[in-house]
């Protein structure tokens, strides 16, 4: 331990905050002798004091003992330039904790919500980054083009590129690659394709393709899906209720046709029929022995109680 550094950092540490060695004590519960001496270099803190010094002057452990360290606003303020360092989402929790400590408080500073803000947006581009790296990992490995892991890192890749503002790009590929196969491509790329066009609302478009495609695959469950969720984003909940039972009876990978419907009960009111729907799927969850999913359901359950007349 360097302690020369140490006592100076200190001492810069506790005029930088305006605090007075007297503060300094009753906030660590010891005396102000104690921490004049840490300040002259006399005597060092216990090892194990040294993350409550840190929180105090809002500097990690390892700034006590740099020569050039400065004292943050906050604790929170030193985690959040640490993740802009590391990248690392261990260091991006542990951020995201401290500040909503302050926020139950009620001190977030002008500079606090700044921070919190840009925290979230950092980690948000982490995650496209990582997103899209393992995607195309699966996506790389051809073995089983049919999994469902495959088919849904397709689909998610594609939505997440939408959403990034690339979507008249991906709908253009989409098309000029069905075109040039003329027709004579696999379901998985028609499905594709008329995600694209419900990306970007060409619902009438989206429903054409996906039709067409049920004319060569009708018993493709995820092609009845897609026509249910794309009549649920056009708000005609009868014509999508029919295609999710449809979905339903070819069979689906996990009730994902009874909580399509159970969201358009809830768009249209029908709470209890909706209920009902979340009841059954945390039942068939249950009896597949998969006891997390079951309360999941339940909570989805639990949200709308109160709205049940």
């Amino acid at each position: 331990m360097n302690s020369t550094v140490f006592s100076e950092n200190m001492k810069k540490f506790r005029l930088a905050k305006k605090y007075t060695q007297e503060d300094i004590a009753e906030k660590l519960c010891v005396t102000a002798q104690t921490v004049s001496r840490w300040e002259c270099g006399t005597t060092l803190p216990d090892v194990l004091m040294l993350p409550e010094i840190a929180k105090l002057y809002g500097v990690i452990v390892d700034d006590l003992f740099k020569k050039h360290s400065v004292a943050y606003e906050n604790y929170a303020q030193r985690l959040s330039a640490l993740y802009e360092i590391s990248d690392d989402p261990e260091d991006f929790l542990r951020c995201r904790l401290e500040y909503q400590k302050i926020m139950k408080s009620g001190k977030m500073s002008m500079q606090d919500k700044w921070d919190y803000a840009w925290l979230h947006m950092a980690m948000m581009y982490d995650c496209k980054d990582e997103a899209l790296k393992w995607f195309d990992e699966v996506l790389s490995d051809k073995t089983d083009k049919n999994s469902l892991p495959y088919r849904r890192a397709a689909s998610m890749k594609q939505d997440m590129l939408f959403s990034f503002g690339k979507g008249e790009e991906i709908l253009k590929e989409r098309q000029q690659k069905m075109d040039e196969a003329g027709g004579a491509l696999d379901e998985r790329e028609w499905i594709l394709l008329a995600e694209a066009y419900e990306l970007a609302k060409q619902y009438e478009k989206a429903l054409e393709v996906c039709k067409e495609a049920l004319q060569k695959y009708p018993d493709n469950w995820e092609l009845c899906l897609l026509v249910g969720c794309i009549y649920r984003d056009m708000k005609k909940y009868e014509e999508a209720i029919t295609y999710y039972e449809k979905a339903g009876k070819i069979g689906t990978y996990f009730c994902d046709e009874k909580y399509s419907i159970a969201m358009c009960y809830r768009d249209l009111g029908k709470f209890k029929e909706a209920h009902r729907l979340y009841l059954e799927i945390a039942d068939i969850h249950r009896k597949n022995g998969y006891d997390v999913e079951a309360e999941q359901a339940l909570g989805y359950a639990k949200e709308i109680e109160d709205k049940i007349k």
